[in-house]
């Protein structure tokens, strides 16, 4: 799928395919220089995270470990319900493990920072985030942020994993949706 299968459902493409390979690329340099010699166990946030984490663990050069979870805060709308629920768990006992959590976006950071305390809370030797896109604007809680791809507008936006309705994911690129789609104002607040 490609801007062109899109129609007049894209708005407009704010990240490309060439941009966001280059920035992962930049990002997984600087993660092997970090976490060079440690045990490095990845952990995906389903179902957004597939496809950076996808990139990433292949851009990487030290060996890394990666597991799954999902965790979600929305039920049925379009809008955080502030009550997060797991959905799927690690597999992999993090005690003693440097975890870099990787995340498609941040929008408010809720329930990132709700993720980020129970990782905490199993004794990990560090947790730390790596996320393609963020939204500096949305934000609503502060959150430590390792490595970031890019900063974006306050603007829904799909690709690279984001989707609308599980639709777009399998974008090459992170554009934003026209609001007729959604019936928004192109405003968001983490809708994922």
């Amino acid at each position: 799928m490609d801007a062109a299968d899109m129609g007049r459902d894209l708005e407009r493409v704010l990240i490309t395919e060439d941009e966001l390979r280059t920035k992962i690329k930049e990002i997984a340099g600087k993660i092997d220089a970090d976490y060079a010699g440690r045990d490095l166990l990845i952990v995906g946030v389903l179902k957004g995270a597939v496809m950076v984490m996808a990139d990433l663990a292949r851009a990487l050069r030290v060996p890394v470990e990666m597991d799954w979870m999902a965790v979600s805060s929305y039920g049925a709308g379009t809008k955080t319900s502030g009550v997060v629920r797991v959905l799927k768990d690690l597999d992999t006992d993090i005690a003693g493990r440097d975890v870099l959590v990787v995340e498609d976006i941040i929008d408010s950071g809720l329930t990132l920072s709700w993720l980020v305390r129970n990782l905490r809370s199993r004794n990990p030797a560090s947790v730390e985030i790596c996320a393609a896109v963020r939204k500096p604007d949305a934000i609503k809680v502060p959150i430590d942020v390792k490595y970031v791809g890019f900063d974006i507008p306050n603007e829904f936006v799909i690709g690279y994993g984001l989707d609308y309705a599980e639709r777009y994911r399998n974008l090459p690129f992170i554009g934003t949706l026209a609001p007729h789609v959604y019936g928004g104002d192109g405003k968001t607040t983490e809708k994922r």
